[in-house]
């Protein structure tokens, strides 16, 4: 499975694209008052306990095992997590032969949530060391993907790693402090964010812009200038915004209309029957086409889409359209045939890949976290019962694969670095 082309062969096509006419400024709801979702409550839903049955020492031990392997499994077939020199590592794409900022803040992501300091700080001085620019038109931006060498392979930043490394960085501060330098967590999380909100403020600066767009309240595709009047909806994550807007020292009302904004964008783009969503769109949410490589479709991208929408709803709880969409979504892929249905589709439901896969699989487990159809517990089953990816393309499978395990058994949690929950957008 070939997950993308490199992104700097998709900016060549993007010169014969036209930006979106949006419709200016637009105005979100106000910061609901439910504190009924698990950043409020701590509260998160385990769904292999209360759908199937496991008991406790069952799931932190398949856990443990997705982990164990994935992390520190044999070389050649199953882990991705390779460390080097006495206090570095990276994740490997495997098939790809490359190091992304995805994988790197994938990772990040997967360890703080298992406690395993000694991980992460190996995988962010790694990230730090070869991937992030400290100098020139990208300073601050992570170059999306190197060699393992850490040779860099493009100075291109792709958004969603941008996203990953800041919420880490802070779930790193919450859980275990910050330390000096690179591992004062909280001030790398703020730095980067910066970054990505004021890159145009820099003098010198015309082709590197900045990651999130002030107009729409959006994410960007890539923070160029010929590629940033555009998203993609997985690179939308609402309930980090939202978290953002409470932890952040400046921007904070840009980052609570960004949750808005971005809750609205996954709205639009999702198809009204089916509730699938394309890898590209542009900020009104119509998909981008003709679009090389089939990105106005449902592919690989798109998977993560289910999994962002109901983690926001798990989190905040704030729009009950993130409800009716997971379950949408899940009768779509219940009508393929649960433990059958392909991973491409068009947008209203043409299959395109026979491939049953592994990370798709454990995406639409999470959806079931938002849904309340009875067919949920078939994908939770279908989860369960779906091997932990290993061989050659185990590296997207493997990542998605052990978020949702994190996230389906309630494990994906909020290490709040402040003194606690806190209305969003404080005056």
């Amino acid at each position: 499975m070939q997950r993308r082309n490199i992104i700097t062969l998709i900016l060549t096509a993007l010169f014969a694209v036209q930006p979106a006419q949006g419709p200016g400024t637009v105005a979100f709801p106000p910061d609901s008052t439910s504190e009924t979702g698990a950043y409020f409550t701590g509260v998160y839903p385990d769904l292999f306990a209360s759908l199937l049955g496991k008991d406790k020492s069952e799931i932190s031990g398949r856990i443990d095992a997705t982990f164990h392997q994935l992390f520190f499994g044999d070389d050649n077939k199953e882990r991705l997590y390779y460390p080097v020199d006495s206090d570095m590592a990276y994740i490997l794409d495997v098939a790809n032969k490359d190091v992304r900022s995805e994988g790197m803040s994938y990772g990040m992501m997967i360890a703080v949530q298992m406690d395993q300091k000694d991980v992460f700080d190996r995988l962010w001085k790694w990230a730090k060391t070869h991937m992030q620019f400290a100098e020139g038109p990208h300073k601050g931006y992570f170059g999306w993907h190197c060699r393992a060498d850490g040779t860099l392979l493009d100075s291109t930043a792709a958004s969603d790693g941008e996203e990953w490394f800041v919420m880490s960085l802070f779930f790193a501060s919450g859980r275990w402090g910050d330390g000096e330098g690179i591992f004062d967590y909280r001030s790398e999380a703020r730095n980067i964010l910066h970054t990505m909100l004021h890159k145009e403020s820099e003098p010198g600066h015309e082709i590197v812009t900045n990651m999130f767009n002030r107009q729409h309240k959006l994410v960007a595709f890539v923070p160029e200038a010929q590629a940033n009047h555009f998203t993609d909806p997985s690179y939308q994550l609402p309930h980090f915004y939202e978290l953002w807007a409470r932890w952040v020292d400046e921007d904070n009302h840009f980052w609570c209309d960004a949750a808005w904004a971005s809750r609205r964008l996954l709205k639009k783009a999702a198809h009204p029957v089916t509730g699938l969503s394309p890898d590209y769109s542009n900020f009104d949410g119509v998909p981008i086409s003709p679009w090389p490589g089939g990105h106005d479709d449902f592919r690989f991208d798109a998977w993560r889409v289910g999994m962002n929408v109901a983690i926001d709803w798990v989190w905040f709880k704030k729009d009950p359209w993130e409800v009716t969409q997971s379950n949408r979504l899940l009768n779509f892929f219940h009508s393929q045939g649960t433990d059958t249905y392909g991973n491409q589709y068009t947008l209203d439901g043409k299959k395109l890949g026979e491939d049953h896969s592994a990370g798709l699989v454990a995406m639409n487990a999470v959806a079931a976290l938002a849904s309340t159809n009875e067919n949920r517990k078939e994908f939770v089953e279908d989860f369960w019962n779906t091997p932990i990816p290993s061989g050659f393309y185990r590296y997207y499978d493997g990542m998605l694969y052990m978020l949702a395990m994190l996230q389906v058994s309630g494990n994906f949690r909020i290490h709040d670095p402040t003194a606690g929950p806190a209305p969003a957008c404080p005056q």
